[in-house]
């Protein structure tokens, strides 16, 4: 009964693995059927590019995109855009689009950059002044100028003289140091603004001092502000007036008068009896 059940069972076991070893077969000799999906070529940056510069032919790549599923204005082929100029950065594998290239006749840097109508000026700063390097291209700042309208230092005035203005580049350049004769190395920022900006910036630089207040690019608010002196900044502190003293009166003093001497009054009275001797009285002094 045991050896029959034991029959029984090892049957079973080669019977299922010879179907799965059959499915198994059936379904690898099965051929593979591939999805033609058409797809057309889309001209992508190869890394990253910053804003200005001019596309090379090792600065794209083409890639395959489904057919109608690439962005509006793409480029199919590197030598449509090889030498012209980027008006915004791009950052690895995203497609070139015409809107973001200056025209083929501006070229590449940053004239093509900067809109109609607006102006780029550049100023020197420094560390501080650039708030310690957080000053990047695209960022929002404003710009407080510190001077005296009348050169004295007690009508020393600081004020937001332009709101929200958008930064253009930051960088280093080589500039002529006039003591020593030599190259030095000299931190500026650019800042897009209106001919009219450009004219209090450049008058803020050169007759007092500048500071660049970064500020978040959601914030478009432009508050007006009357600016501080340094009297304001420290408060209505009031100067102690000199001591007063008093005055002695030169008038004469007047003439004491006389005291009047009072006289002692009078002794009490002596103590007296009445004494009563019929129809007679008589008062007599108790000594």
């Amino acid at each position: 009964m045991r050896n029959r059940i034991f029959a029984v069972l090892a049957l079973a076991v080669l019977a299922g693995g010879g179907l799965a070893y059959g499915t198994y077969n059936f379904i690898n000799n099965q051929p593979v059927k591939s999805a033609n999906t058409p797809t057309q070529p889309v001209v992508v940056a190869a890394a990253d590019l910053q804003l200005g510069a001019e596309l090379k032919k090792e600065d794209l790549l083409v890639v395959q995109f489904p057919t109608g599923k690439a962005p509006d204005g793409t480029f199919a082929k590197p030598d449509e855009v090889i030498g012209r100029g980027l008006i915004v950065p791009i950052v690895k594998n995203e497609p070139i689009l015409r809107a973001k290239l200056a025209s083929k006749e501006a070229g590449s840097g940053l004239p093509p950059v900067i809109p109609e109508g607006m102006r780029a000026v550049s100023v020197r700063v420094n560390e501080v002044v650039g708030v310690a390097g957080y000053v990047l291209p695209g960022n929002r700042v404003d710009v407080l100028a510190t001077a005296s309208p009348t050169d004295q230092h007690s009508d020393t005035t600081t004020k937001v003289i332009l709101s929200n203005v958008q930064v253009v580049t930051a960088g280093t350049r080589m500039e002529q140091d006039q003591e020593k004769d030599k190259p030095v190395q000299v931190t500026v920022v650019t800042l897009l603004v209106s001919p009219e900006q450009s004219e209090r910036l450049a008058l803020a630089s050169t007759e007092g001092k500048i500071q660049l207040a970064l500020r978040n690019p959601l914030d478009l608010g432009a508050p007006e502000t009357p600016g501080i002196k340094t009297a304001g900044l420290l408060g209505n502190v009031k100067t102690p007036g000199p001591v007063r003293q008093v005055a002695s009166s030169s008038r004469p003093r007047a003439a004491a008068q006389p005291v009047t001497q009072l006289a002692p009054p009078p002794p009490p009275p002596m103590p007296t009896v009445e004494i009563i001797r019929g129809d007679k009285r008589a008062t007599e002094v108790i000594k």
